[in-house]
C-alpha cells in the first residue's frame, strides 16, 4: 500500500494512543481521525508496546542509544534508555514481541504507528540524546513488524 493509503479491508494495529488512548509516555492520547474511522469500522487492533512490556504510563521518556535502530535493538546491538538513564531495552522488546503476536492472532498485514516513537517509530527516530534531533530509522516495534512482513506507516503518512 502507497504510504498515504489505509488497507481498504482487514483489520490494522494501532498505535492505542492513535485511537484516543492516554498511553504515550506523558499519559496522553494523540487521536487521529483516520485511525478513529477505523475503530469505528471494527478494524482497528489496538496495541501500546510499552504498556504491553510492562512499563507505566506515565513513564520516563526513552530513546534508542545513539547511533542505533529498532533493528539493531532486536539483534542485540543497541539498547533503549530513559531519560533518566535506566535501561528499558527489555521491555521494549517484550512489547514488540507482543504487538506481533497481536497482529498474527488478528490477521493484520499493516500497521499504524506512531511516529517518531522509539518503539513504534517508522522512517524517523530520535537520535537517542534527547535533544529533539531525529534520524533516519526505526522503532523496535516498528522494525520487528516490517521484519515480519507487515506494511508499516505512520500517522503522518495518512492524507
Amino acid at each position: 500500500m502507497p504510504p498515504e493509503e489505509l488497507p481498504e479491508e482487514g483489520l490494522v494495529v494501532v498505535s492505542a494512543c492513535l485511537a484516543g488512548l492516554a498511553t504515550t509516555h506523558d499519559g496522553k492520547a494523540k487521536p487521529h481521525p483516520k485511525v478513529l474511522e477505523l475503530l469505528r469500522q471494527g478494524r482497528a487492533v489496538l496495541v501500546c508496546p510499552e504498556q504491553l512490556g510492562g512499563l507505566p504510563t506515565p513513564r520516563a521518556e526513552a530513546e534508542i542509544e545513539p547511533g542505533g535502530s529498532g533493528a539493531e535493538v532486536l539483534s542485540g546491538e543497541a539498547r533503549v534508555l530513559d531519560s533518566q538513564g535506566n535501561e528499558v531495552t527489555a521491555q521494549y522488546l517484550r512489547g514488540a514481541r507482543e504487538a506481533l503476536r497481536a497482529a498474527r492472532l488478528s490477521g493484520a498485514g499493516a500497521a499504524i504507528l506512531k511516529a517518531r516513537s522509539p518503539s513504534c517509530g517508522s522512517g524517523l527516530i530520535y537520535d537517542g540524546e534527547f535533544t529533539g534531533t531525529l534520524v533516519e530509522g526505526e522503532g523496535v516495534t516498528a522494525a520487528l513488524l516490517l521484519k515480519e512482513g507487515l506494511q508499516i506507516m505512520s500517522e503522518e503518512d495518512l492524507k
